[in-house]
């Protein structure tokens, strides 16, 4: 299990990094108008737009926790289930979620003139799999590796 969470948390790492810096999904208006958002795009945009709220609420659930959260599975990993990393990684672990960049993403869509047309790219994949192999560290970590 060990060789599995060294393997899963840089790895995790990586596709969270690339998931939030990669375009998400291609929008397409009027076959010549192209948006590609990257997560942090999105949240600066949404912020630029005066949509503070939502671009708080995005930039928090969507990236720093998760962020925090594999900062503290490294942290767990290494301390064992009696560090504060295993604490913090449970607490966190309820914070992160995906589903709310999925709602900014349809607003941002929404928000978006003219008939669309989206199509999934690297970054949203590289996100969904960030979120699960996270998930999988968690859970060998909470195992006791």
């Amino acid at each position: 299990m060990r060789v599995l969470l060294a393997l899963l948390l840089p790895a995790a790492t990586t596709c969270f990094i690339l998931g939030l810096t990669l375009p998400l999904l291609e929008l397409e208006r009027l076959y010549f108008l192209t948006d590609r958002p990257a997560l942090l795009a999105l949240v600066a945009g949404l912020w630029r737009e005066q949509e503070t709220l939502l671009a708080v609420v995005v930039g928090l659930f969507s990236i720093a926790f998760p962020a925090a959260k594999i900062l503290a599975l490294h942290v767990a990993a290494i301390a064992g289930r009696s560090g504060i990393g295993h604490a913090l990684m449970h607490a966190l672990g309820k914070w992160s979620m995906m589903d709310v960049m999925l709602v900014a993403l349809v607003v941002f869509a929404a928000k978006t003139s003219g008939l669309a047309s989206a199509t999934s790219l690297p970054g949203l994949w590289f996100y969904a799999s960030a979120t699960v192999m996270t998930a999988l560290a968690a859970a060998i970590v909470s195992r006791g590796r």
